[in-house]
């Protein structure tokens, strides 16, 4: 299929990788465009701008930072939704807010496009190796039409039905648990680090026996080894996370504790600097109330 691609960061540019290995054509815009340099010499169409990737009836992906950035090139006369119109499909693949999501979607459907969620669950490294985890919403005929594409890009697809909002609902539930955890693991290393453990070797325990799954695995040893460089996940973007969790939860009146703290974490996280660190730097806060010395 001929496809637009929008958001060539740290995921965009694998999972396009992966669409131009499955035979797909891309039209990619970015705004800094020397990040499609590599997608460009495997065959891909630089365009100008966002609007000029999408045509009428056809498909754009985006996957970009946070809900401003999707809705910056959704919307307007010279938004995608327009200009994919009659019958073309928007599949969001970023983490946005269910609100968000069903504010573009509706205006998808009054501009005569439609729109797809498909947030997914993985870093960079599961992007290239096309394993990430996809979670989709929204109208089951277009979730059929694009199935091929997103199967390209991922290990499984879930899929949580037509209420537009779901998959992003689904998708900020999980980033909160992974924070969650990230959190635990770090202030019990910290324990166990004071009473002379070492780090490693309690992660690898823990992590191959009561908590052996992906993120005590992952994350669990980056957090013992102060691994928090370079990012695949900047904690930037993890406060913007852990924020969308609390926005959906007032919303739905649902209060959520460990959230606020979590906000307060990764806030004072990026006052000390390390905005720019992978998310799983957040754990180092439990250090440093625990007067352990810096990471060498």
């Amino acid at each position: 299929m001929d496809i637009g691609f929008i958001g060539l960061g740290g995921m965009g540019v694998p999972m396009a990788t992966n669409l131009i290995a499955a035979g797909h054509k891309l039209r990619v815009y970015n705004r800094t465009s020397s990040k499609a340099d590599a997608l460009v010499k495997k065959g891909a169409a630089l365009m100008s701008n966002a609007a000029a990737v999408a045509s009428s009836g056809g498909i754009v992906i985006t996957m970009l930072a946070d809900d401003a950035a999707v809705e910056s090139v959704v919307l307007g006369p010279d938004g995608i939704a327009n200009r994919l119109a009659p019958g073309g499909i928007h599949i969001s693949m970023s983490t946005i807010a269910p609100a968000a999501a069903r504010k573009l979607a509706e205006y998808h459907a009054e501009s005569g496009s439609r729109y797809i969620a498909a947030p997914v669950f993985g870093r960079p490294d599961a992007a290239a190796a096309k394993r990430l985890w996809i979670c989709t919403s929204g109208p089951p005929d277009a979730k059929h039409k694009v199935a091929s594409i997103l199967e390209a890009m991922g290990q499984k697809i879930f899929d949580f039905g037509e209420e537009i909002g779901a998959a992003n609902a689904h998708k900020i539930a999980g980033n909160f648990l992974i924070a969650a955890a990230m959190e635990s693991i770090g202030e019990a290393l910290a324990m166990l680090e004071k009473s002379g453990v070492d780090r490693a070797a309690s992660i690898e325990m823990l992590a191959s026996t009561l908590f052996a799954c992906p993120v005590y695995q992952g994350y669990g040893n980056a957090i013992a080894q102060m691994r928090h460089t370079p990012a695949g996940f900047r904690l930037q973007l993890g406060l913007k996370d852990v924020d969308l969790a609390l926005q959906t939860g007032a919303e739905l009146r649902v209060p959520m504790p460990i959230a606020s703290m979590l906000h307060d974490r990764f806030l004072a996280s990026i006052a000390g600097g390390r905005a720019e660190m992978d998310w799983s730097a957040v754990a180092l806060a439990a250090r440093d109330d625990a007067g352990l010395p810096p990471p060498k």
